[in-house]
């Protein structure tokens, strides 16, 4: 992901105007890059160590959303609403 998208999604999910390490935009940025892995494990599908960083990603991705939700369960709803995810 170049810096120019990164921006962009910190942008779309940043509590106030200086959030860059918040836990919805670090899950916001996790599933960017989750998509754009799957993309890639689509064409190469024997691209074994790269499937082990996108498991990785999922997890550290799923961590970061049961933090959200047990500090703001109306957050993490629409955080996974926003994001299209399953739950």
């Amino acid at each position: 992901m170049d810096s120019k998208a990164k921006t962009t999604v910190q942008k779309e999910f940043q509590r106030h105007a200086k959030d860059t390490g918040s836990s919805e935009v670090q899950v916001a940025l996790l599933t960017r890059r989750i998509e754009e892995l799957t993309e890639h494990l689509k064409i190469h599908k024997k691209d074994h160590s790269s499937r082990y960083g996108l498991l990785k990603m999922v997890s550290a991705r799923r961590r970061l959303l049961n933090y959200t939700k047990s500090q703001d369960e109306a957050g993490y709803q629409a955080l996974i609403k926003r994001l299209k995810l399953r739950r």
